[in-house]
């Protein structure tokens, strides 16, 4: 065992890692980058088909973003957002803005995912205190939620194996169904086709399940992921609830917290997924490919409606108060703004849109395998569902660990990702190749095979 391995089982504690398994084996211990592909320090070379969870969008050692913190480096690279500006977050903020379009004015920067989301909820808690909308302001997300791991973003979430533990620490939120079309219970659509993303006798349950919600009680907003649920397992959202769902949060009065942490910066197919169905939210969270995978950065995107709810007097303490040490950071905000003009470059957009179909046209080599139930695409994010019986639809157990043992046998064939329980991820850079793109999909096909068994009969 290598060295470094050692050292890691001996002292760090992964996140959303059982560490009794993962001490049963040698990791792998990564420390090189380029383009989609990442080393290992015995040399080995592995395809990153999760952009490092859904953070890389241009590649691993991009010149360009490499010289943009390069020249940040030779100036300083941080000073503090309380009381005082930077010209790469002032730049950056400016960006954000001409990015998001419509109503979205104003930028608060943060560190991740999580804490973009933390934002959002207090920024509109408070809002809604103080237009007096409700005095006690409540939250709804969907089943299956996932908005990160601080206790507000945790307090929006739906999924008991993340988010039961911490029951005693968290306010109540509402949930309400998501558009989960493969496990719709009105769903008509046939187990095992192409056609499952959405039923042909559908009639939006869905939608109306969030009317209903809407109408019964005022709340503060609404939380969702645009298009796609990540961490529930990309569930790709049909098309046409976004809009619907936009329609009835304005006509409720309810505001509209959109999730870009995952979707955000081209993942979909848009800068941003609700421009697909043309929804302008009150917040718009970004994180992850925010400095293209190179530096933890985050962002809230609010109104100037919001904006001006916390403008008074300094005696009257309508401050917002809330910060972190690293808001605004020059190195994350150089990187971002480099970032931002390969995503818009208008190659970078043709080149997307092409690996976008050979992605679609590669994964329908999945549907004759067995175990496959769903594939699931939106833009550059797929998921495929595995499960123990597709007429059925019957889910793999989670002890039988399904989705591990594929991913395993697929960093054995040189390609990483990492499994949502039964549902495995491919989230390629938008550097990919052709060749690397095949391949990530035929390790998958290849490993499904191995480990659960062959064709449909």
């Amino acid at each position: 065992m290598h060295k470094l391995a050692r050292l890691d089982q001996k002292h760090v504690w992964h996140p959303f890692t059982q560490m009794r398994d993962w001490a049963k084996r040698e990791p792998i211990v990564l420390a090189r980058g380029k383009g989609a592909v990442l080393e290992d320090v015995s040399g080995k070379k592995f395809l990153d088909a999760n952009a490092s969870i859904w953070t890389n969008l241009h590649g691993h050692n991009h010149p360009k973003l490499n010289a943009a913190v390069q020249r940040q480096l030779k100036k300083v690279a941080h000073t503090s957002a309380l009381g005082f500006a930077n010209e790469p977050a002032a730049l950056l903020a400016e960006r954000l803005v001409k990015s998001a379009k419509g109503s979205l004015k104003k930028v608060f920067f943060s560190d991740d995912g999580s804490t973009a989301l933390e934002v959002a909820l207090k920024m509109s808690y408070e809002f809604t205190r103080r237009t007096g909308r409700a005095r006690v302001p409540k939250f709804l997300s969907l089943e299956g939620a996932y908005h990160g791991d601080t206790v507000g973003a945790v307090s929006v979430g739906h999924i008991d194996l993340f988010h039961k533990a911490y029951g005693g620490l968290l306010f109540k939120s509402d949930q309400v169904m998501s558009p989960y079309c493969y496990r719709c219970p009105f769903n008509r659509a046939k187990a095992g086709r192409e056609d499952a993303r959405i039923g042909r006798k559908c009639n939006w349950e869905c939608v109306g399940k969030v009317e209903a919600k809407l109408k019964r009680r005022k709340y503060a907003a609404i939380v969702v992921e645009p298009r796609v649920q990540g961490a529930a397992g990309m569930i790709a959202h049909p098309e046409g609830w976004l809009k619907r769902i936009g329609k009835a949060v304005r006509a409720s009065g309810t505001q509209l917290i959109a999730d870009e942490v995952m979707t955000g910066f081209g993942r979909t197919g848009a800068t941003f997924a609700c421009q697909k169905e043309k929804v302008t939210p009150d917040f718009l969270c970004v994180a992850k490919g925010l400095t293209g995978g190179y530096l933890p950065m985050a962002a809230t995107l609010t109104t100037q409606a919001v904006f001006d709810a916390f403008l008074g007097e300094y005696e009257e303490f309508k401050t917002f108060f809330h910060g972190h040490s690293y808001t605004g950071n020059q190195l994350g905000a150089s990187a971002a703004l480099a970032s931002l003009e390969i995503l818009h470059a208008a190659e970078s957009k043709k080149k997307r849109r092409r690996l976008e179909k050979l992605l679609r046209d590669e994964l329908q080599t999945l549907w004759p395998l067995a175990c496959v139930g769903d594939v699931r695409q939106e833009g550059l994010v797929a998921g495929v569902e595995l499960v123990a019986d597709w007429r059925t639809r019957k889910a793999f157990p989670l002890k039988a660990q399904a989705g591990i043992r594929v991913c395993e046998a697929m960093a054995r064939r040189g390609v990483l990702t990492r499994p949502i329980g039964n549902v495995i991820p491919l989230l390629p850079p938008y550097c990919t190749t052709t060749a690397q793109l095949r391949k990530m999909v035929c390790a998958l096909r290849e490993s499904v095979a191995e480990v659960l068994g062959g064709a449909k009969v």
